[in-house]
């Protein structure tokens, strides 16, 4: 039987990891968790699911941790996750069938997919920004999983929030994290293909953690204005303080339809859409 292991890197998250921990324990034939220095219960949770630990610093490219994780581990297939996600019981069964296919009920898997076509949509679109994730030959080393982001209360289903695809599901060894971004997808040597039950990720139970987060998220891009050394003169303030929150805004409440989901997806993009002249003005004043 294919085994697989669950890896994980985490700093302070004793208020998420075991229900984490708990929904992927029926997948799981080993844990790995790389701890960055927590100084609350993490580490005595990551014990009780007998978990193989790593114990390093908290660099603020999170991926460096994440990237030890993979390194680390042993099976055949990795799943890689973030202690604030879930699985649900239909991905856990769709990840045992995947891993059992062999190439030819792969492909005819993928295209069978219901969301075929707005899985790849998006798969170009991350390609864009990231330049090169896969590879369209040889044979599929890993599977993006959709996400649905739980916020205020909802899981947010439209605005450009869904399907986030991430790419999580990886063979040992053929996939591997560039480490130069918060955003960035994995890097992978073959196919990638998709997975359909979404992964929960409960990334903002309060408005105050979605804050704390989102602040994180703009000092990373206020540090990135100062390393491409973005001007600071009246058309990028306009640019970054008028434009282009204007234009997300819009973008995602109409092109994207996220007035569907109500007054948090338009809370949602309202806070999306200022991260543009916080951080500039951040940069700007010399405070990142």
């Amino acid at each position: 039987m294919t085994r697989i292991s669950i890896v994980l890197a985490v700093f302070n998250e004793e208020n998420n990891l075991r229900d984490c921990l708990q929904s992927a324990k029926d997948l799981a034939d080993e844990i790995v968790i790389v701890d960055g220095g927590s100084a609350d219960r993490t580490v005595e949770i990551a014990k009780e699911f007998s978990a193989k630990i790593i114990q390093t610093d908290n660099p603020p490219i999170f991926h460096i941790n994440k990237q030890k994780g993979l390194d680390v581990a042993t099976s055949e297939w990795i799943l890689q996750l973030d202690a604030d996600e879930r699985l649900t019981k239909e991905l856990v069964e769709e990840i045992k069938l995947v891993i059992s296919m062999d190439e030819s009920k792969l492909e005819d898997y993928q295209k069978s997919l219901p969301k075929r076509e707005l899985f790849l949509r998006h798969q170009k679109l991350l390609s864009e920004r990231d330049e090169k994730v896969s590879n369209p030959e040889g044979e599929y080393d890993a599977f993006f999983i959709p996400r649905l982001n739980y916020f205020l209360g909802t899981f947010l289903k439209y605005g450009g929030v869904y399907p986030d695809g991430v790419i999580r599901l990886i063979k040992k060894g053929k996939a591997y994290f560039p480490c130069k971004s918060v955003h960035e997808q994995m890097v992978v040597d073959g196919k990638v293909g998709w997975l359909q039950s979404p992964l929960l990720h409960i990334d903002s139970p309060t408005f105050s953690r979605y804050l704390e987060r989102n602040l994180r998220y703009i000092k990373l891009i206020a540090t990135d204005l100062k390393k491409d050394d973005v001007g600071k003169d009246p058309f990028q303030l306009i640019n970054y303080c008028l434009v282009k929150p204007i234009w997300w805004f819009f973008y995602t409440q109409i092109r994207h339809k996220g007035i569907l989901d109500g007054i948090p997806g338009i809370i949602f993009s309202l806070f999306s859409a200022l991260r543009f002249p916080r951080a500039y003005l951040m940069y700007l004043l010399n405070l990142n």
